[in-house]
């Protein structure tokens, strides 16, 4: 099969790249010069771990191209493929579809012979529909179809994501398109993933509804943390408990400084203003929304604590900045937050990140970037963990103690136990949905079982 990906961002160039690797014939296809000229030069514009050796293997193929000409691309195409960005508007949380439409504008004065336009974008409910009749209007002439097949791609993880999917979602009310569709994917139904087949309205809600299920997931779990840290439980073994019921499962169930990233905070505002504009609100998916907001800013309060709410003149490093790991993504990261409130507090703010320092230099003015996770934690008087990186969880804490200041760490990520913490060397070691630990308590101050309990044992050995 031949198809055009027209939009070499996150979703239209893992997808194109994934696509021509099945086996199909793929362009992809781009308005921004300096974007094409640096893929046709070999260079991949965003932080996916695998997808330039991917990329590589299939320009030498020849199944996998990029072009500026999008006429050029579509011709002959048995479908094409619209995966622009959909970025939330300012101040009323809809999805931006100012790119999809225009994308589809330009299909329409572009093609000639049949083709199945597929967008393969986040849009809200009604958008495919949209696109139709925008292309029918002008194009009377033209003979296509429409299809939706929203995305399911974890950054960091998402070639995986594509090549084993747990579902393949199409929607679209044409036999045509359906068999199009069907044998574009042929490779991967084949092997047994399962292909999903419905109509246009379903397929633009299903990743709207994924994406809002499991950002309410995760802050439920910040939700229970915080009552954890009030009434002395532990978060790790609730969610243990709880995701051992196989009816919840034990994905999405880490507690930490809340979520962010390219989808969950865009999809949950557009969903929510789906439901506002068809007078049926979400009112779960907007708590979610408020909630997510708060417990970043309570995250700023935890790591306020360990400094006895005072940082002008502390040395704070930070790990971590982009929203999760393996990836180079800031956006809504909890760090945009957390950060700043930190600066603005008068500390002198040190920040490690392999990834998050291109767009981070911009988003987070007033702190000195490192490379080194040792030099940027020497003589500072405070350590935050805020992404799970996996070099930040094989850190030799006693080597950080040792070179702090002060050593004090807050594990926004739970990467580590308060034990391991203490044993390194750590005076106090914060973390998410469990007891605070600290070796500053002398056992004069620990005389009864209660003390023992919420100081831990720990607290004995300080002097």
């Amino acid at each position: 099969m031949k198809i055009a990906m027209i939009g070499t961002g996150y979703v239209g160039l893992v997808s194109g790249v994934c696509f021509s690797e099945i086996g199909h014939e793929v362009v992809c296809v781009d308005k921004n010069p300096f974007k094409i000229d640096s893929l046709l030069a070999g260079e991949v514009p965003i932080f996916e771990p695998g997808l330039d050796i991917l990329m590589a293997q299939n320009v030498r193929s020849g199944r996998l191209s990029f072009t500026k000409d999008l006429k050029e691309a579509v011709k002959g195409a048995d479908a094409v493929f619209i995966g622009v960005g959909t970025p939330t508007k300012r101040g009323n949380g809809n999805a931006d579809l100012t790119y999809v439409y225009t994308a589809a504008a330009e299909v329409a004065a572009s093609l000639s012979d049949y083709a199945v336009v597929v967008t393969k974008s986040t849009v809200p409910v009604g958008t495919n529909r949209k696109v139709a009749d925008l292309i029918r209007k002008a194009r009377p002439d033209l003979d296509f179809d429409v299809a939706s097949n929203p995305e399911f791609l974890r950054e960091g993880a998402a070639i995986d994501d594509f090549m084993r999917p747990d579902r393949i979602v199409v929607g679209t009310d044409s036999e045509d398109a359906r068999a199009v569709m069907a044998k574009i994917y042929a490779p991967l139904t084949n092997a047994g993933y399962p292909l999903v087949m419905t109509d246009l309205e379903s397929a633009e809600l299903v990743k709207y509804a994924a994406n809002a299920f499991l950002a309410t997931k995760i802050t439920f779990v910040n939700e229970m943390a915080a009552l954890c840290e009030k009434v002395g439980g532990d978060i790790t073994d609730i969610t243990r408990g709880m995701g051992l019921d196989d009816r919840i499962g034990s994905r999405f169930l880490k507690a930490g400084p809340g979520y962010g990233g390219s989808c969950f905070p865009k999809d949950t505002r557009a969903l929510a203003r789906i439901g506002q504009e068809q007078a049926c609100p979400m009112q779960l998916v907007e708590s979610v929304i408020k909630t997510n907001e708060e417990i970043k800013l309570r995250m700023v309060d935890r790591v306020l604590e360990l400094c006895n709410d005072d940082l002008c003149g502390k040395t704070v490093t930070i790990y971590g900045v982009t929203f999760k790991p393996d990836t180079d993504d800031m956006r809504d990261s909890p760090a945009l937050t957390i950060v700043p409130a930190l600066v603005g507090r008068g500390a002198d703010v040190r920040v490690v990140d392999p990834q998050g320092r291109r767009d981070g230099e911009a988003l987070l003015p007033g702190v000195q970037w490192m490379t080194d996770a040792y030099s940027a934690a020497a003589d500072s008087d405070l350590a935050v963990i805020l992404t799970e990186w996996e070099e930040f969880k094989t850190l030799d804490l006693e080597e950080i103690a040792d070179v702090m200041r002060t050593p004090k760490l807050a594990d926004l990520r739970n990467i580590y136990t308060p034990d391991v913490a203490m044993e390194a060397g750590f005076q106090d070691y914060l973390s998410i949905g469990r007891k605070r630990a600290s070796n500053s308590f002398s056992a004069m101050q620990c005389d009864t079982a209660t003390d023992f309990q919420t100081y831990g044992a720990f607290a004995f050995a300080a002097e």
